[in-house]
């Protein structure tokens, strides 16, 4: 069945939008503008309050249940405080403007999908999830008039002062400050917080770029530390690679089932995203398409894999049985790659403890890259202000050798495979 959306706009006859919520973060934050009342209240931005933040977490860290509507929120609240800063030191940002930015920052991860970044890349066909954001934003704002088209010029980096957009996405944004602050709060893992109100009381902007005060240094030195931190305690914590392999294995299975004739249970927009190999060019192609991603979260993915446990198809059962019961992969972590003998022997493994023929037994062996790199040098600069006023990218003008060498990306091989005693 093909749920076609009606009329998505929410109630905008509401007296009262200035809201005030009690986020865990940062205590009792208040929504700056009517319109970014409204753009909650939409279905589109609701739905993220049903995708968790850190995918598969919480199977390491049971306390990360946030939902990226948690991030977006407090990012949104981040910006505020980051706009009133840069006004203070008279930097000219317009109410339109700073509305802009801040609907901007709102909706910047609106285009995730069920359990984030983990299936970004499978649920859609080679479609980020900001590809994915931005088609959301076109379509909110021809729904309100076109009053989100300041915002997508400052998403898309089109606008004039593009400090604004490295406000919204830079390597020293509020989306960074906010997940870094958040992530580490429900994780529990203290090494993640962030001097976020010191690191915003130092922005400036010069030559028409974001620019932090010399003195604000060591705050950058240990947020950079924290988000490498984080990357291996958190983001990249070997069990929770693990679990995001095997549901990764679980989708591309299931789509491989269904797009060979197999009906498996889903839900109906599900199935459709499971039954073809959707690109950037169908949602172009197909309005509705979007309609129905939107109907999209972790409730869809995780109903299904509930009931494939019971499935005919024995290699779709077994990965869905193990995940649902925490019977993860083991998981092994080297500096060196894996070679294709200690590979087939895992698969050979596998085809002996679960009797499946090769290519099925591939559907329960991974090998691949960890890369963490916290700050990239060659990308988009953090830049100081130095006290004579000349701009040094802070790699250079740190005095000690530490932000230089967070510049140098780290690599890890992993590869995972069922326990030899799992059944």
């Amino acid at each position: 069945m093909n749920y076609k959306s009606k009329d998505l706009r929410p109630n905008l006859n509401i007296n009262n939008k200035k809201k005030i919520l009690n986020d865990p973060v940062y205590g009792f934050i208040s929504l700056p503008k009517d319109i970014i009342f409204d753009l909650i209240e939409h279905p589109f931005y609701q739905r993220l309050r049903r995708i968790k933040q850190l995918g598969m977490s919480h199977l390491v860290y049971p306390g990360a249940l946030h939902t990226r509507f948690h991030h977006a929120i407090g990012a949104t609240h981040l910006m505020t405080k980051a706009i009133q800063a840069l006004r203070y030191k008279g930097i000219e940002i317009t109410e339109e403007e700073e509305t802009a930015t801040l609907i901007a920052i709102l909706l910047h991860d609106i285009g995730h999908g069920p359990f984030s970044h983990t299936l970004e890349r499978d649920i859609v066909k080679n479609v980020s999830h900001e590809e994915i954001s931005l088609l959301f934003m076109k379509k909110l704002s021809q729904e309100f008039d076109g009053k989100l088209d300041l915002s997508i010029e400052i998403f898309e980096n089109k606008y004039h002062k593009e400090f604004l957009h490295q406000l919204v996405s830079s390597q020293l944004d509020m989306d960074r400050m906010d997940y870094l602050n958040r992530d580490s709060f429900y994780t529990g893992v203290s090494e993640g917080v962030i001097g976020s109100d010191r690191i915003i009381a130092m922005l400036d902007v010069v030559d028409n770029q974001l620019v932090v005060e010399q003195k604000g240094v060591y705050s950058i030195e240990k947020f950079l530390v924290a988000r490498r931190l984080m990357y291996w305690q958190v983001y990249m914590h070997k069990t929770v690679v693990s679990s995001e392999v095997m549901l990764t294995f679980l989708l591309r299975r299931a789509k491989n089932l269904v797009q060979n004739g197999h009906d498996l249970f889903a839900s109906p927009a599900f199935k459709l995203f499971l039954s073809r190999d959707i690109e950037m060019e169908d949602f172009a192609n197909d309005e509705n398409l979007l309609n129905q991603f939107a109907l999209l979260d972790d409730f869809d993915i995780m109903g299904a894999v509930k009931v494939w446990q019971f499935c005919d198809d024995k290699v779709l059962s077994l990965l869905a049985s193990q995940l649902i019961n925490r019977k993860l992969f083991k998981i092994e972590i080297s500096t060196e790659p894996f070679s294709k003998e200690r590979i087939q022997f895992e698969i050979d493994e596998v085809k002996t403890q679960f009797g499946l023929n090769q290519e099925e037994a591939k559907n329960f062996v991974q090998t691949a890259i960890l890369r963490n790199n916290a700050y990239n040098e060659m990308h988009e600069k953090i830049n100081l202000l130095m006290k004579d006023g000349s701009v040094k990218d802070v790699s250079q003008a740190a005095d000690n050798l530490n932000i230089h060498a967070l510049s140098e990306p780290v690599e890890k091989y992993f590869i995972c495979y069922p326990s030899h005693q799992s059944k």
